[in-house]
This record gives C-alpha cells, sequence and structure tokens, in this order.
C-alpha cells in the first residue's frame, strides 16, 4: 500500500493506555516529523481508561474500538483512503504475534514491540505469513535507532578495529529491586507473569536489547552461549537477573549481562567492543558520544551532531540537531518511524530499510530460549539456533 508524498500515514495502537509508559513514548516519536498521525486505537480493556486515552488524544469517537479485533475488523471495511494503513502493538508479550499475524492477514503493516512474541515457533509462522504478504513488519528495537550506534557500525565495517575478539554488553536496571508485582504495579505485574511475558522476564525484556545491539554492531551472530537466570526476589516467578558467555561465528568471544534487581540503576545500556587494532564505548545514558580507543594512541571522542565532520552518512542522517544540543531516547525512536514511514511511501514489503524486522524478532527468540534452556542444562555449551 503505497502513500502519495502528500498524505500523512495513518496510524492505529493497541495497548499504550493510561498507566502503560511506552505507549505514550511510540506517539510522541511517531509525531516527531510530521510523517504519520494517530487516527484509531483500542487503547485498553478497562473501558474507562480506553475511553479516557481516547479522549485525550483527541480521536473521533467512531475510531476508538473496545478490542483489538474490533479495531482490525472496522478499520478493514472502511475506505482505503480513511482506513488506518501502520499498525503499532504495544501490548504484553504473548498478543504480540496474535495481533500482527492478524493484522497482516488483514492488509496492514505492523510495528510491534519487542520481543516479537513468546516463542521462537509462533515467531517463525509470523515470519511465513510476512513473507506471504505485501506487508512491512518493524520490530522496536529503539536503541538501534541512535547514531551514534550506527557510526559504531560502521567502525567495525570499514576495518577501523580490525579482527573483532571481545564484546561486553550490559543492561543493568535497579526497578524490580523490590517486589513491586505484589503491590499491583502494572508494569511489574505482567513483566513477571509467566501467562503474559514468556518464559522470561529479565532476558525478554531488556536481554534482548543487549543481544540485538551486540549482533548490529559487531556484524556477527552469537552462535553459542552459556549462561545462568536468577531470580532475586522472593516469590517472583520469572527471572530478574542473568548472564551470560557466548561466542560468534566470527570468532570473538563476549559476555552479555542483563539484570533489573541492580539497586539505584537506571536504564544503563553500554557496549564496549574490541579488535586487534581498536576498541569501542558506547553509552544509552551518554547517546552523543562515542570513544573509539585505538592501539598504542590516545582515546578519539566522537560527538553527534547534525553536520558533524566525521560522521558516516547513516549516522549523520539520524542527527536532527547541531552538536551540543542532546537528542535522546524520543529522537531514536523517532528514526525508526522515519524509516518506518519512508519504506511504506517506497511501496516496501517484509522489512522497512533501516528498522529492525522479523529476522531481529527471530533471532530474539532464539536467544530467549537457549539462554532459558541453559539455566536448565548440564551442558556448558548450547547453540543458538540459525533463523532465516
Amino acid at each position: 500500500m503505497q502513500v502519495p508524498a502528500k498524505q500523512k500515514i495513518r496510524m492505529g495502537m493497541i495497548g499504550g493506555g493510561e498507566g502503560a509508559f511506552i505507549g505514550a513514548v511510540h506517539r510522541h516519536a511517531a509525531a516527531l516529523d510530521g510523517q504519520i498521525e494517530l487516527v484509531c486505537g483500542a487503547f485498553s480493556r478497562d473501558a474507562g481508561n480506553n475511553q479516557r486515552t481516547g479522549q485525550d488524544l483527541c480521536l473521533e469517537p467512531t475510531r476508538l474500538y473496545s478490542s483489538w479485533q474490533e479495531l482490525l475488523q472496522k478499520e478493514a471495511a472502511l475506505p482505503e483512503d480513511k482506513r488506518m494503513q501502520l499498525l503499532v502493538i504495544v501490548t504484553p508479550n504473548q498478543l504480540h504475534v496474535p495481533i500482527s499475524r492478524a493484522a497482516i492477514a488483514a492488509g496492514f503493516h505492523v510495528f510491534c514491540e519487542k520481543p516479537a512474541g513468546v516463542t521462537l515457533a509462533e515467531t517463525q509462522q509470523l515470519a511465513v505469513d510476512l513473507k506471504a504478504s505485501n506487508s512491512l513488519y518493524g520490530l522496536a528495537h529503539t536503541y538501534l535507532g541512535y547514531p551514534m550506534v550506527w557510526q559504531a557500525k560502521e567502525l567495525v565495517q570499514n576495518g577501523t578495529l580490525g579482527t573483532i575478539r571481545k564484546i561486553f554488553v550490559e543492561y543493568p536496571q535497579g526497578w524490580l529491586t523490590e517486589d513491586l508485582e505484589s503491590s499491583q504495579n502494572k508494569q511489574a505485574s505482567w513483566r513477571t507473569d509467566p501467562a503474559q511475558a514468556g518464559a522470561s522476564g529479565c532476558m525478554a525484556d531488556i536481554g534482548t536489547h543487549a543481544f540485538g545491539m551486540a549482533e548490529f554492531i559487531s556484524g556477527q551472530q552469537i552462535t553459542e552461549l552459556c549462561a545462568e537466570l536468577k531470580s532475586h526476589v522472593a516469590g517472583r516467578r520469572l527471572d530478574d537477573d542473568g548472564a551470560a558467555l557466548f561466542r560468534t561465528n566470527g570468532g570473538a568471544s563476549g559476555v552479555l549481562m542483563a539484570s533489573q534487581i541492580c539497586a539505584g540503576e537506571e536504564n544503563a545500556l553500554k557496549i564496549r567492543i574490541y579488535g586487534d587494532k581498536a576498541g569501542l564505548e558506547w553509552h544509552q545514558m551518554e547517546p552523543n558520544t562515542l570513544l573509539v580507543k585505538p592501539h598504542g594512541a590516545p582515546v578519539q571522542v566522537l560527538r553527534a551532531g547534525a553536520g558533524q565532520a566525521g560522521l558516516g552518512a547513516e549516522a549523520s542522517r539520524r542527527c536532527r540537531l547541531p552538536a551540543g544540543h542532546p537528542e535522546g531516547y524520543l529522537e531514536a525512536m523517532g528514526n525508526l518511524y522515519r524509516d518506518f514511514a519512508a519504506a511504506i511511501r517506497k511501496g516496501e514489503k517484509g522489512t522497512p530499510t533501516g528498522v529492525p524486522g522479523i529476522k531481529a524478532g527471530m533471532r530474539g527468540m532464539a536467544f530467549i530460549e537457549t539462554v532459558s534452556s541453559s539455566q536448565h542444562s548440564n551442558e556448558k555449551w548450547l547453540s543458538v539456533p540459525a533463523v532465516e
């Protein structure tokens, strides 16, 4: 479904009502470039929450739906020049694949929160559906929208680091240090519930970010791992902490850590990659800075900024402001939405150019399942399944 340049792309949303953090982030990010407008939604199963959210967002009452099934059915019945074109899914994990498959079957494009689903098998079936359709599917690995993440990737690709030897990636948070789920905290409740989150808690929620970033920047796939998962809070049903040693198909080794019980931490995702010529280091909480560490020479500090010298084309086009004006999380997600909008306008199919897609989703699910299996296995190393 190609869109004339003069028209905004019409977006719908499932999930993201009152009390949901990520829904508002998506709405803000989608609006940054003026390419996309929200026209409909089913924001909550709670009727009052759903109604208030729709009113606050100034939606037409007829475009506010009580369920995701009603949204898809009634939007598909509207004239082509009025119906939604892009569906954003910001629900708990167990609904990601069912809604994505139904949306693709109805002819809509899909941008879904990660992880892609709760099992690798269901995500692979989603990939089959997508291949047979004319739809686009993107996965919200927001951190891959940062300019300096793309600059780091370019430094690996152009040989600045040399042969990659070592990768360290970590994502410590502290918000689940206490038993929030017992106090009816909505975000904690579903993320620690196997029926909604799947087989993993912390590793599915933020470990997939670390995994995806390691593979994206290094250009290598993690092929084997040895992992330990743990739940530190009494009565918690899913992991809130974990770590894995890993090996890649390019001969590198590494360590991945993800934890949500590191008291005092916020969203401290960081990555270090070392080759035989140089290393690099990037911190999500200081996203406009990339450190390059040549062997035997002073550390180089690269800074993001529109028109900034020394940046590659991919990093530069993701910079919105002159150097020194901080850009952050919203802009990173906004970059994904901008690329998704461009892909729709060009009539692309499958994975939007510049946006993580179904392969990233399947890789993430393969990682989650292998980490979970490793926790219960007596074997030292388990293979991460290859996905196509």
